[in-house]
Parts: C-alpha cells; structure tokens; sequence
C-alpha cells in the first residue's frame, strides 16, 4: 500500500534532504545561541530545578499604598 502512495506521489524524494537541512540549520542555531549565553544566565538555568523555593518564601509580601 505504501509502495503505491510513493509511485503515485510525486517529488517524495527531496523531503528527505530538506528535513536533514531544516534540523541541522536548527541544531546549529541552538548550538549558536547556547554558545552565546552569559555563564551566569547559565549557571542559574542549570540550579533551576534543584531549587525549592526557600528565598522566595523569606520575601515580605508587598501591601498597596493606602492600604494601611
């Protein structure tokens, strides 16, 4: 059934290169933009999921002027 989809579509072949091309042009711009971030940005990034929370729970919740 498949070998009949292919015969009857026309062009199928270049998919497979240009999907090769979109990933690596996608990979590569990851790759780039990994490349060009701040180590500190990244260092944050990177303790994100080991952090509970704690300094925000230490913060004063702030009141509306008037409020008082």
């Amino acid at each position: 059934m498949i070998n009949k989809f292919i015969e009857y579509v026309g062009g199928i072949g270049s998919f497979g290169t240009i999907s090769a091309c979109l990933f690596m042009s996608v990979f590569t711009g990851a790759l780039i933009w990994a490349w060009r971030q701040k180590k500190s940005f990244l260092n944050e990034m990177s303790a994100m999921p080991l952090d509970d929370g704690a300094e925000v729970a230490h913060v004063a919740p702030r009141t509306p002027k008037g409020a008082n």
